[in-house]
């Protein structure tokens, strides 16, 4: 089984959360097992490396996404029946993005971009309305400044939660739930 963490919006595998969960699973001898692919701007194009890159994962794979990556791993956990860890997962990207439409830069690699209604079609398209909770472990924190969180538990009722009260958006207490992940995503741990 392998870990195959997506990033967020603007954010690259150089985020802090992708480099903690590789160094904890380097530390376990499991290095060979976390994948964190460098995600596209365009929606579409980020969707098909992720298809690569789990179809390169003969002993299947747990996708763990962050913000915009639980976004896009919830699509892919509904159309390729996979499990996933969401932390902090945006849930309407569509909609909640419009404000950022423009010029934009990777925090990560300085990349620039220009931000169009035509990613905002596409994260609307890429969109499920309904889930299959038992895919899903949910881990956010209520203080998290950029997204609400109760979106993400009303639209993943019934999939096992972790709601850890404050916080902020980039999950403070993310180190403590290494061990519930890797188990979650049969590596051991718990």
């Amino acid at each position: 089984m392998t870990i195959v963490y997506l990033h967020g919006f603007n954010s690259a595998p150089q985020s802090h959360k992708a480099q903690l969960m590789r160094r904890y699973m380097e530390e376990r001898g499991l290095g060979a097992r976390f994948v964190c692919p460098a995600l596209p701007h365009h929606p579409d194009a980020a969707i098909a490396l992720v298809e690569r890159t789990l179809a390169a994962q003969a002993a299947g794979a747990t996708l763990v996404g962050s913000s915009l990556g639980g976004f896009y791993a919830t699509h892919l956990a509904e159309r390729l029946a996979v499990r996933a860890v969401l932390l902090n997962p945006a849930v309407r990207p569509g909609r909640d993005l419009e404000s950022y439409l423009g010029l934009q830069r990777n925090l990560y690699t300085g990349a620039e971009y220009e931000l169009t209604r035509a990613h905002l079609d596409a994260w609307r398209r890429l969109d499920v309305a309904a889930v299959h909770p038992e895919r899903y472990l949910l881990i956010v924190e209520t203080g998290d400044e950029v997204l609400d969180y109760r979106e993400a538990v009303a639209k993943y009722a019934g999939a096992r939660q972790v709601i850890v009260p404050g916080g902020d958006h980039t999950l403070r207490s993310f180190a403590g739930h290494l061990p519930l992940i890797l188990a979650f995503a049969g590596l051991g741990e718990a």
